[in-house]
């Protein structure tokens, strides 16, 4: 027996799952109906057609990446801590993400996270332009990050692999380089170190004390 009681909010958020596990192309009106065990009649009443159910996965995302939170004591750490949640969320929905951009709303997407990463650049005492290039290249290490780890998990498998051609390295000047790139990546910890790297020189606060980086970033 079909259930009679149903939200729209129940809709939206069976369709972003249907949709994070198997792409947009699985999402028909028939299969989410099965997934919530109700009629089609009652998902067309909820949402309407299936573009408008788009648009409401599409205005749920873009909500989504508005809830990240800074954390950290620093202006410094703060700003990895935004670009650490703001990697998370989109590393997590990707397909959502891509639907957002195919609607040409990715700007909109991105403005809370700039707002939040203008608002602690402010704090180090930036302004203006200078301010603004902050957050640009915070923006853009996030996004052509995950763009890289992307295309690594989606390649062909590599043969030989990088680990296993630096390990065949004969010991030169630094044998424990050679031992380090003959492991597999750490890429939460790169991309950790690489933004703060960042945003120290962009700050001018390199060479200051380490702030942790464990614990929640939202």
């Amino acid at each position: 027996m079909a259930r009679s009681a149903l939200t729209r909010e129940e809709v939206v958020e069976a369709a972003a799952a249907l949709v994070k596990r198997h792409g947009p192309d699985a999402l028909t009106m028939r299969r989410l109906a099965a997934e919530l065990d109700t009629a089609v009649t009652s998902i067309y009443w909820h949402v309407g057609n299936r573009e408008s159910l788009l648009d409401a996965l599409v205005e749920r995302t873009v909500d989504d990446l508005a809830a990240i939170t800074p954390r950290g004591g620093t202006p410094a750490t703060r700003i990895v801590s935004v670009a650490r949640a703001l990697r998370r969320e989109l590393r997590d929905r990707p397909h959502l993400v891509a639907m957002v951009h195919e609607r040409g709303l990715t700007e909109r997407m991105f403005l809370p996270a700039q707002r939040a990463l203008a608002h602690e650049v402010h704090a180090a005492g930036l302004r203006g332009a200078r301010a603004a290039e902050v957050v640009r290249a915070v923006q853009f290490q996030v996004v052509g990050y995950v763009l890289v780890e992307r295309n690594r998990e989606r390649g062909p498998v590599q043969s030989p692999g990088e680990e296993t051609l630096w390990d065949a390295e004969q010991p030169g000047p630094d044998p424990a380089l050679a031992r380090a790139l003959a492991r597999p990546v750490d890429t939460d910890r790169l991309f950790t170190t690489s933004v703060r790297a960042l945003v120290d020189g962009l700050l001018g606060t390199a060479g200051g004390p380490p702030e942790p980086t464990d614990g929640a970033t939202r």
